[in-house]
C-alpha cells in the first residue's frame, strides 16, 4: 500500500491529479490509497508521518506549500515530498526540505507518471531499511539497523533500540515476518534478536548489548545455525 496526499486548492488540478493516480494505479498494478487537503495548514494539523508520498501545490492562501513542507520535516524526514507549481524558481527553494522532485502546470500524464515513479522507487529503497511501527501517542519510524530486539509482554511489542525503549502493539508473528529478510531471528517466544547486534553466546543465551537473552532448547540449533552464516563462519 503507497499512502498518498495531494494538498491542492484548485479543484480542477485536485480531479486530474486523482484521475492520474487511478491511471498510473491501473497501468503499474500499484496499491495506492489517496487522501486530499485543500491547504498547507490542513494537512500540518494533525500530521503524524501517515504517508509515503506527497503532492504538495506550492501557491496556496492560507499556508504555501514550502511552509508547510518545513513543519512536515520537523516531524518526518522520510516522507517523498513532490512540489507541484507553475514557476520553475520553486524547485531550487525545494531542496532546502529535501523535496524529490517537481512537477509543472500545465501537469501531462507523462511527466507526472515520471515523476511519481521515481518517487515511489526511492520510497521503496528507504522502506528496505526502516519500520514504521505504532506507539503511545502516534507512529515512529526505526531504521532496522537500529533495532537491538524486540520483546513479546503480554499483547505488548517492546522494542530495544539505539535511541531507547517503545512500546507497540501488535503481534511477534506479524513482525517476524516483516522482518524476515533483515537477520532477524526468534530465540524463543517471547524474543526476536538481531542478529547484528549479538555479541557472543552465554551457555544458553544470546549475548545483546550486554544482556542476556534465554535461547529455548527447540530453537538453540537454528539460532546457533542462523547466527553462524550471518557471522560467516562454523559454531561447534
Amino acid at each position: 500500500m503507497i499512502r498518498i496526499a495531494i494538498v491542492e486548492d484548485d479543484h480542477n488540478y485536485k480531479e486530474q491529479l486523482i484521475d492520474f493516480l487511478h491511471k498510473f494505479k491501473q497501468e503499474q498494478g500499484e496499491t495506492i490509497s489517496i487522501e486530499t487537503y485543500n491547504d498547507g495548514d490542513e494537512i500540518v494539523e494533525n500530521y503524524h508521518a501517515q504517508y509515503d508520498i506527497i503532492l504538495m501545490d506550492v501557491q496556496m492562501q492560507f499556508m504555501d506549500g514550502m511552509s508547510a513542507a518545513e513543519e512536515i520535516r520537523k516531524i518526518d524526514s522520510e516522507v517523498v515530498i513532490i512540489f507541484i507549481t507553475n514557476l520553475a524558481q520553486y524547485a531550487i527553494k525545494g531542496y532546502a526540505v529535501d523535496a524529490l522532485d517537481y512537477i509543472l502546470k500545465p501537469i501531462s500524464y507523462f511527466q507526472f507518471s515520471q515523476r511519481l515513479t521515481r518517487a515511489i522507487e526511492r520510497m521503496k529503497k528507504r522502506e528496505a531499511q526502516f519500520i514504521t511501527v505504532r506507539i503511545k501517542g502516534g507512529v515512529r519510524r526505526f531504521q532496522v539497523s537500529d533495532i537491538y530486539y524486540i520483546e513479546s509482554f503480554g499483547h505488548q511489542l517492546i522494542f530495544y533500540t539505539k535511541e531507547g525503549e517503545f512500546t507497540s502493539s501488535g503481534t511477534m508473528k506479524d513482525l517476524e515476518k516483516e522482518l524476515a529478510d533483515f537477520h532477524f531471528f526468534r530465540g524463543n517466544k517471547g524474543y526476536l534478536i538481531n542478529l547484528a547486534h549479538v555479541e557472543g553466546m552465554n551457555e544458553n543465551c544470546a549475548v545483546v548489548r550486554g544482556k542476556e537473552l534465554l535461547i529455548s532448547r527447540p530453537r538453540r540449533k537454528a539460532f546457533m545455525e542462523a547466527l553462524a552464516n550471518y557471522w560467516g563462519e562454523v559454531i561447534k
